[in-house]
């Protein structure tokens, strides 16, 4: 899953938030070097991918992007679910997603003595695209993509996977539908698992 889903699977408390939206930029043990909640995000976060990237919901997904996206299909899956999860907000919180990606935005810069340095540098461009928000369109997902493709060493595609999709819509949101209550699920049995210790 994406940044969106990250956060809204780690439930109310900031710092967990933050370790789960961190989580990619701390490599192996050095984990324990954060606070106890930013650690439990950071595992809630590896939990999560090690869910997802197993599903066979996802791999349906996946499997259908393969051909034209290759090694990219997970990151596109990953960005595509969390398009469904910003249209489909109101479903999920009673907090309009302006509201919950602005609070967000204000933890991220509550807590910059404890970010590492590739989430510093990444950190005004999803605020000032409010990236969040954006992924409620697919123009902005588009924009998110076409960002990530000229970021990439290797030719990705990602800039056409607006188009694809456009193509199979109700199919990416049946799949959506399907894995992320099976995804809420999951977190809350985490969630409980590591705050019990």
């Amino acid at each position: 899953m994406n940044f969106l889903a990250h956060l809204y699977l780690s439930g109310t408390d900031e710092q967990i938030q933050l370790g789960n939206f961190i989580a990619d930029s701390v490599k192996g043990k050095s984990y324990l070097n954060f606070p106890e909640k930013v650690l439990q995000g950071i595992l809630l976060h590896r939990s999560i991918d090690n869910f997802t990237d197993n599903h066979r919901i996802v791999e349906i997904t996946k499997k259908r992007l393969r051909g034209s996206f290759h090694k990219y299909a997970p990151v596109i899956s990953d960005i595509y679910y969390d398009h469904f999860l910003a249209k489909y907000w109101h479903e999920f919180s009673e907090i309009k997603l302006e509201n919950y990606a602005s609070d967000f935005y204000e933890v991220l810069n509550k807590n910059k003595d404890i970010l590492p340095e590739r989430t510093l540098q990444m950190m005004p461009h999803l605020i000032k695209g409010n990236w969040l928000v954006s992924y409620r369109s697919v123009e902005g997902i588009h924009r998110v993509l076409s960002g990530m493709s000229r970021r990439t060493s290797f030719v990705s595609n990602m800039e056409n996977a607006a188009e694809e999709l456009n193509a199979n819509y109700k199919l990416y949101e049946q799949e959506f539908r399907l894995f992320f209550p099976e995804l809420i699920a999951h977190a809350k049995a985490i969630s409980l698992t590591l705050e019990n210790g």
